[in-house]
């Protein structure tokens, strides 16, 4: 019996996911609107374009509390109207503001053996930051989209300053082992 030829593969890319957290109406609308949210919503939907048509996983990760605008199930949190849903997008619900507390979200990206999560969503100093800490906690590289974070005043300093903060403190994180690249919606590419 003749061997076949060796087959070399090269070594594999990392596989990436998106994380789209908390685009939810209340978070969107009215007094409560997330800072430039057209714009952050807009940018977001140009990320979930690339990522699905790079067969990436997408998860919508929305926050609940146990009442208010965002209980399970209320108008307010439902996603917003504006974001670009897909069939087969993946949903996770969360109650706290690292979507990897007490969630499936790292068993699911196991699963899918992700190892890289791409972070955008609302908002900024709270789910955001969060997120992105627990991410690299678990061992998972980051890009934070810089201009598909948002947030509210907060009677200090402009939401605009708070994600502009927080864009560049995520960044220097460095305790963790894996880092955060915090670029532009513009230039953030999937590779599946």
């Amino acid at each position: 019996m003749k061997a076949g030829p060796i087959l070399r593969t090269a070594p594999s890319a990392m596989t990436q996911a998106l994380l789209v957290i908390d685009i939810q109406h209340a978070l969107c609308n009215g007094e409560e609107a997330a800072h430039d949210i057209d714009a952050v919503v807009e940018r977001i939907n140009t990320l979930s374009c690339k990522a699905h048509a790079a067969g990436l996983p997408i998860f919508l990760i929305q926050h609940e509390e146990p009442e208010g605008p965002l209980q399970y199930g209320a108008p307010g949190w439902q996603l917003d109207g504006r974001l670009t849903v897909w069939p087969d997008d993946l949903h996770l619900r969360k109650t706290a503001t690292d979507a990897f507390h007490q969630t499936a979200l790292h068993a699911q990206l196991k699963e899918r053996k992700i190892d890289r999560v791409v972070i955008c969503g609302l908002q900024s100093e709270f789910c955001i930051d969060s997120t992105v800490r627990g991410a690299l906690a678990h061992g998972y590289p980051v890009t934070l989209v810089a201009d598909a974070h948002s947030t509210i005043d907060n009677g200090v300093i402009s939401a605009a300053q708070i994600s502009a903060h927080h864009n560049a403190t995520l960044r220097n994180l460095g305790a963790y082992g894996p880092r955060v690249t915090v670029l532009p919606a513009a230039e953030v590419s999937f590779v599946g």
